[in-house]
């Protein structure tokens, strides 16, 4: 009991500290990317007999982008609890949207808001799952990658934990989900609109193709921000502690 103790304290200790040396706006884009995540994946974007898509995909990059910096910085330890963190806060943000779609009001038809905001639970659910089970693969490879080059610091490194860990951690994130949502709960509570497996696995090919693309496009941003942080010693003191408490 004691350990368990003592476990917890060093580990609200750590995350406290973590949470203090990462800079806010990283920490802010993340956050976002998450919510506008979780509110466009209520819209299905592309739906064909061999592939459909669904809003999400148009920022899903960002989150992975976030991440992969946050890793490359602070370890895949730090990043998943930031990834944690934007999956709590997400689910106020689900709370308060709920609470504001059903209070009635005679000011005007807001309908279609309360039925964006409002939200749908299994959506919330499957995005939350998905988005965790991800991040966790997400992190962990570009991390593991990254200890494979001999200049881990490198741009070549940078890049290739950034490319392999999006494409498969995206992948993983939109198939999840998409069976999760389109597949499991929508054909009950959607009037029998559902998504095949097959569409499901080819959207999240799909996506994670299109996210490739856009990791690809602002990677070189990340890499400069990481480098940036290592310059400046952006986190010193978490860091530190980490390296102590080993």
């Amino acid at each position: 009991m004691r350990k368990i103790k003592e476990y917890i304290k060093k580990e609200r200790k750590e995350t406290s500290l973590l949470i203090m040396c990462i800079p806010a706006p990283v920490v802010t884009l993340f956050v976002v990317s998450v919510i506008s995540m979780n509110l466009l994946a209520n819209k299905t974007l592309l739906q064909l007999s061999w592939i459909a898509l669904d809003g999400g995909i148009l920022i899903s990059w960002l989150s992975f982008m976030c991440m992969d910096i946050i890793t490359k910085h602070f370890g895949p330890k730090a990043s998943n609890k930031i990834s944690v963190l934007a999956a709590m806060i997400n689910l106020l943000t689900c709370l308060i949207f709920f609470v504001a779609s059903i209070i009635p009001s005679n000011a005007n038809d807001y309908s279609a808001f309360d039925g964006i905001f409002g939200g749908t639970w299994f959506i919330l659910l499957g995005s939350t799952i998905a988005f965790l089970v991800s991040a966790a693969i997400n992190n962990m490879l570009n991390w593991s990658i990254g200890k494979a080059f001999k200049n881990p610091d490198g741009k070549l490194a940078y890049a290739m934990q950034s490319y392999i860990s999006t494409f498969i951690g995206q992948f993983c994130d939109n198939f999840i989900f998409s069976v999760i949502v389109f597949a499991g709960f929508a054909p009950v509570f959607w009037d029998g609109f559902r998504w095949t497996v097959l569409q499901c696995a080819m959207c999240a090919l799909t996506g994670a193709a299109a996210e490739l693309i856009m990791e690809i496009i602002f990677s070189p941003i990340g890499y400069r921000i990481v480098k940036g942080w290592k310059e400046r010693q952006v986190g010193k003191e978490y860091l530190q502690y980490i390296s102590e408490s080993r």
